[in-house]
């Protein structure tokens, strides 16, 4: 044997009992499970912790960072072993050398990823779709990739500057979107994904691509799926509530259209939403209907809140609107935070009014300045984060509640709670799936028998949050913690749930003959960091980073990837192609 796991308790992602055996590993596959599996070039000691399969993420965007990251944090310190790219219809292929400025403005617009990052950092050694699978394959990678289909640059490559003037595709534009698609399932893609929300601006402000395409354009690409028995569909949209059932409906009904085209699993993103909290239970409603009549559909579900860090270095805070702000907005942290001490500057920042910071030449979506516009309204749902993370804050930690029991004006507090620790303090605001100020309706999206892990956005919104931890989250809160459901349930909704959802044969289980990806844990021990921004993107640019505790080993094709919170010099990762 190459590897052997001894010791340890078996959870083998199927969600049956955890069991007590043994792991030889040989030519990257699980070669034998049982008491005696012989000797090993190496042995791992599993005494006191789990050994799970390696964790499946079906929603990442770490299509720009993978052509220059080998590591691929921070989804490897949570255990992650496969992650799906192009999700929510952004990506970087097909693209010709010249439309590669409007794809990076896309992806760093919609996902907060730094422009100038993606500039210097993306190496580009493709144009079509087959060759942008075929240059990921030929980079080292600690884990495995998986790539979608994304409908804005398919959009762009086929219909120029059309594409970016909410026209509408012509039946011929649909033809070929048809085939480039169908071109790239037939080379390894596992999926098409599409964007349909007003949140998602590219860098200059303008609506994507793809955000109004119609239902003739969404169905017609979907037919490249016909006859194929590989391939997923995912689409994010706002839905349209607050327009209106009849709003909702119509969105609901392209979405499923494009379903019954593929006759493929069909994932969408479900989210308790400001402007319609109810939303969420008629998008279920619709889904199981859906289920009912034949389609194979499933909701991406957040184990927490779906929400974002604030801090003066971070993407966003309260007061990037504020003349005074602005003003000093340029400079290091350090003198920043001089600055913004001074009596003066903070006597007249507290009696100004945000400036409007989205809309025309800004990716910032208006939902930013509604919300500025009313910060008591923010500060009753803002905390501070603290070193040891509080992913379920109670009322009376919010800084609106500071400020009511210490009589003092609320964009004070949030102000000087900013200032702590030299200008290094988080804040924590959580926006979705949060109203009444717990995760309650986080429980219950997540035992609905349509749920499906997701939406953790690994490589994305890289200064707004660090939401790739979700995995890390779903075991050691919802399952140690509160038990909600079984540590076996929550690891078969990171692993053979996923994995047959996207079509992974032989992944997701410990099984004799699976692809040996692997998690050694010591559960007691699990738990988050304090997320830390760090500046190691290429131009400089900043990121959040999450460390875990917890993780013993997590292993890739019977290669040691991460030891102990340090990752080695194994890059077996390969890309996963769905033919």
């Amino acid at each position: 044997m190459d590897l052997a796991i001894v010791n340890g308790l078996i959870v083998d992602g199927t969600g049956k009992p955890a069991f007590r055996a043994d792991i030889g590993i040989e030519n990257g596959r699980v070669a034998a499970v049982g008491r005696d599996v012989g000797s090993a070039k190496r042995t791992i000691d599993a005494e006191g912790a789990l050994i799970t399969p390696g964790f499946i993420d079906i929603h990442t965007h770490y299509d720009g960072q993978a052509t220059w990251d080998e590591e691929l944090l921070p989804s490897l310190a949570h255990g992650v072993t496969t992650a799906v790219l192009g999700s929510c219809g952004v990506g970087f292929a097909p693209v010709r050398p010249a439309d590669r400025d409007r794809v990076i403005a896309l992806m760093e617009g919609v996902e907060d990823i730094p422009g100038a990052a993606l500039h210097e950092g993306i190496r580009w050694r493709w144009e079509t779709f087959p060759q942008f699978i075929d240059a990921l394959d030929a980079m080292p990678h600690t884990m495995n990739l998986a790539v979608q289909v994304t409908h804005d640059p398919l959009r762009v490559w086929v219909m120029g500057e059309r594409a970016l003037a909410k026209e509408q595709a012509t039946d011929d534009d649909i033809t070929k979107m048809r085939d480039v698609l169908r071109e790239a399932l037939e080379a390894g893609a596992v999926g098409f994904s599409t964007g349909r929300t007003d949140n998602h601006r590219d860098a200059r402000g303008r609506e994507t691509p793809a955000a109004e395409a119609s239902a003739n354009e969404l169905v017609g690409i979907a037919r490249a799926f016909e006859g194929r028995d590989r391939g997923v569909l995912q689409a994010v949209s706002d839905f349209d509530l607050a327009r209106g059932p009849e709003a909702f409906d119509r969105e609901m009904d392209v979405l499923l259209a494009m379903a019954r085209a593929a006759k493929r699993p069909f994932s969408t993103s479900l989210l308790e939403r400001i402007e319609a909290s109810d939303q969420w239970r008629r998008i279920l409603a619709r889904l199981e209907q859906a289920k009912r009549e034949g389609l194979d559909v499933r909701a991406q579900v957040a184990p927490r809140a779906i929400g974002v860090i604030l801090g003066l270095d971070a993407t966003f805070h309260p007061f990037i609107g504020f003349p005074t702000y602005k003003a000093v907005s340029s400079l290091p942290l350090p003198q920043r935070v001089a600055e913004l001490a001074k009596p003066e500057a903070r006597a007249r920042l507290l009696s100004e009014k945000s400036e409007r910071v989205a809309g025309d030449g800004s990716s910032i979506p208006p939902l930013v300045d509604q919300l500025l516009a009313n910060i008591d309204f923010v500060a009753m749902k803002l905390f501070r984060l603290g070193e040891t993370p509080n992913y379920e804050p109670k009322k009376e930690d919010s800084l609106f509640a500071e400020a009511m029991r210490t009589n003092k004006p609320v964009l004070e507090v949030v102000y000087d709670a900013l200032l702590e620790d030299d200008g290094r303090a988080l804040l924590y605001f959580p926006i979705y799936n949060y109203g009444p100020t717990s995760l309650a309706t986080t429980a219950e999206m997540l035992q609905h028998p349509l749920a499906m892990m997701g939406l953790g956005d690994g490589g994305a919104h890289v200064g707004t949050i660090c939401d790739a931890s979700f995995p890390t989250f779903l075991v050691s809160t919802w399952a140690r913690d509160k038990k909600l459901f079984a540590v076996e349930e929550a690891v078969r909704r990171l692993t053979s749930e996923p994995a047959d959802f996207m079509g992974f044969a032989h992944r997701g289980r410990i099984a004799e003959g699976a692809f040996a990806d692997l998690n050694v844990i010591d559960l007691p021990a699990l738990g988050l960091a304090k997320p830390r921004l760090v500046r190691d993107l290429p131009a400089g640019g900043k990121r959040f980073l999450q460390d875990a505790t917890g993780y013993r080993f997590t292993i890739v094709g019977g290669n040691v990837v991460r030891e102990n919170g340090t990752t080695t010099s194994a890059r077996p990762g390969k890309v996963l192609r769905a033919k």
